[in-house]
């Protein structure tokens, strides 16, 4: 049965809050390299005058991500450099078939390779992996999510890379979403044991209901269960997402089946063990989202190559 979601986190898109991570990012990767001083081959081999131009090329197939960065790390790296992007972010790579051009100063382009690789690199391979996951659910009404598992520092280019796979986003931070997990139970309770997740669950909403003018509070109440047992006690609480946490797919399917009885408007998220070998048999179970981690921390970096086409532009 196909649900429409009832609430849903932000997506991650090419915004000024992932400008400002791209340029910290990149003030990093210059510190790194130059810590204050010079790329001394490249000044020592290069002629301060000579212009080159170099395209970026996939060696290997996957999808586009970080090509909207390009031109804030430029930027940043205050390269006289010329852009030109000829892939649009989630379109598919081609290897051998260049994504984007830069033309300029030969050693303003030396310096910023590999920061430029590094980045572009980094989102393709999220993007490609997540594509790859996307398509195992096939016809499926379940929706992919991403989670918090992600390189510090990178939260946001590593869900914007995400969303160009075509998965969805789950919160960005703390900030965003309340989502009681089995920690908070344990240590929201007293020397007689956890509270109750019911009981969290209604103390959420009532924190969300009479907050939310006043301190902004997210609009998402979503609670962890890791069992049918505490599922049950939970859903007539009515929060707007119940995470499903290592069910089995036995257990998933009889979650699905007492929500869809009691014709319960919650949104019922399995995560845990989802692999891309495991995703196809918990995307036919029914539930609404599956959220995997794997998507940022167990992708790997795109291989992509500067190649030069003229290195002594006039």
């Amino acid at each position: 049965m196909s649900r429409k979601p009832v609430k849903d986190y932000q997506t991650v898109t090419a915004d000024s809050l992932l400008e400002a991570d791209v340029r910290s990012l990149v003030r990093l990767s210059i510190a790194e390299d130059l810590r204050d001083s010079l790329d001394w081959t490249t000044v020592c081999l290069i002629e301060p005058e000579r212009r080159g131009g170099c395209q970026i090329v996939p060696r290997e197939e996957g999808i586009c991500a970080g090509l909207a960065t390009l031109a804030w790390i430029v930027d940043e790296f205050d390269a006289d450099l010329d852009l030109e992007l000829i892939l649009t972010d989630g379109q598919t790579l081609t290897p051998g078939e260049p994504i984007a051009c830069l033309r300029g100063s030969v050693r303003d382009l030396l310096t910023s390779e590999r920061t430029i690789l590094n980045i572009v690199g980094r989102l393709c391979g999220i993007a490609s992996l997540t594509a790859n996951y996307v398509a195992a659910i096939g016809e499926s009404a379940a929706r992919l999510y991403d989670t918090r598992k992600t390189t510090p520092g990178w939260r946001l280019l590593e869900k914007y890379a995400v969303h160009c796979g075509g998965a969805h986003n789950h919160r960005s931070g703390l900030h965003d979403g309340f989502l009681i997990k089995d920690n908070h139970l344990a240590l929201a309770g007293d020397s007689q044991g956890p509270i109750p997740a019911s009981t969290a669950t209604t103390k959420a909403l009532q924190w969300r209901g009479s907050q939310i003018e006043r301190l902004t509070a997210p609009d998402i109440v979503e609670i962890e269960v890791d069992s049918l047992e505490q599922f049950a006690e939970v859903l007539p609480s009515k929060p707007d997402i119940i995470l499903l946490d290592n069910f089995s797919i036995n257990q998933l399917r009889e979650a699905v089946a007492i929500r869809n009885e009691r014709k319960s408007p919650v949104e019922l998220e399995a995560s845990g063990n989802v692999r891309i070998d495991t995703l196809p048999a918990i995307a036919a179970t029914g539930v609404d989202r599956i959220s995997s981690g794997a998507l940022t921390h167990q992708a790997t970096s795109l291989d992509l190559g500067l190649d030069w086409f003229d290195s002594n532009l006039s």
